[in-house]
C-alpha cells in the first residue's frame, strides 16, 4: 500500500504559534513518508504518532499510519488508524479497501444482527454522505423553500407561479429524506462509542469481576462497541448482540 500524500494537513488556527507548529508537523509528516518509501514502516509509524500526539490530525495522516502498522503485521493498530480515518472522512474507497484488507487477518467472524432495510439503508448512506454535506443539504434545501414563499407574493405570472409550486414540492419532498439522514447521522455521531480490541485474546466475563463465568473469546482487530463501564473494566456489545465485559486496557477506543 502507497502513503498517500497530504493534501489538507490542518485547519488553520491563526497565529504565528500554529504555524510554527503547522510547519513542524509538515516536516514531520514528509519524514514519515520518506521512511515510509525506503521501507523504515517503524520509523514512519513513529513520525505519524508523534504529530497525533500534539492533536493534529487528518485522515491522510491515520491513513500513512495504518498503512505503515500493516506492513509490520500488527493488526490492531492498523485496524484502529484506519477507522479513526474513516471517522474523520466517510466513505473514501482507499481508506474503506485498506480496512477490509486488514481486515481479513482478523480472527473473530462476527453475523451481525439484521436491521431493517429502511435502517441498513440510512447507516449505508451514512457511511458515504459526510454529516457536513447532509447539513449543507438540508440547509439548502430550507433555504429553497423560504425563497420560494417569498417569491410567491411577488410574481404574478401564472406559468412562473405553476414552475414555483412545483419547485417547492420537490424541495419539501426531498427535505423529508435528507432530514430523517441528518438526524440518523446527528443521532450515531452522539452514541458513536465503539472501540478496537487490542490484547491477541482478550476472554469477556459475564460481570466486572476476574472470579465470574467466561462470556466468550475474542481476539485482537475486533470492533466492539463499548456501553459501560466499572473500575478497569468495559462492557461490550458485539454486532451479534452478544454482551460481556472485558479488561478497559484490552481495547482502545476509535
Amino acid at each position: 500500500m502507497r502513503a498517500r500524500q497530504l493534501t489538507i494537513l490542518f485547519f488553520a488556527l491563526g497565529g504565528l504559534s500554529f504555524s510554527a507548529m503547522a510547519q513542524t508537523a509538515i516536516d514531520e509528516f514528509e519524514r514519515g513518508n520518506v521512511f515510509y518509501r525506503e521501507g523504515k514502516f517503524e520509523q514512519a509509524a513513529g513520525a505519524y504518532e508523534a504529530i497525533l500526539k500534539q492533536g493534529l490530525a487528518s485522515p491522510a495522516m491515520y491513513f500513512n499510519l495504518g498503512n505503515s502498522y500493516y506492513r509490520l503485521g500488527r493488526t490492531a493498530p492498523a485496524i484502529l488508524a484506519y477507522e479513526r480515518a474513516l471517522r474523520l472522512r466517510p466513505g473514501d474507497p482507499d481508506i474503506k479497501h485498506n480496512l477490509d484488507l486488514v481486515n481479513l487477518k482478523t480472527v473473530d467472524r462476527i453475523e451481525p444482527l439484521p436491521e431493517l432495510f429502511f435502517i441498513e439503508w440510512l447507516h449505508a448512506v451514512s457511511s458515504f454522505v459526510p454529516l457536513r454535506t447532509t447539513i449543507w443539504l438540508f440547509a439548502f434545501g430550507w433555504l429553497i423553500m423560504f425563497c420560494s414563499l417569498g417569491a410567491l407574493y411577488l410574481l404574478t405570472n401564472q406559468n412562473a407561479l405553476r414552475l414555483l409550486r412545483i419547485l417547492m414540492i420537490t424541495a419539501f419532498v426531498a427535505l423529508i429524506p435528507i432530514g430523517v439522514l441528518l438526524a440518523t447521522q446527528v443521532a450515531d455521531s452522539r452514541i458513536r462509542n465503539d472501540a478496537i480490541v487490542t490484547a491477541s485474546v482478550s476472554t469477556a466475563k459475564t460481570s466486572p469481576d476476574a472470579q465470574s463465568l467466561d462470556a466468550f473469546v475474542i481476539h485482537e482487530g475486533l470492533k466492539v462497541t463499548l456501553s459501560d463501564s466499572v473500575g478497569g473494566w468495559v462492557k461490550i456489545v458485539l454486532a451479534d448482540g452478544k454482551v460481556g465485559w472485558i479488561r478497559s486496557r484490552d481495547c482502545e477506543r476509535i
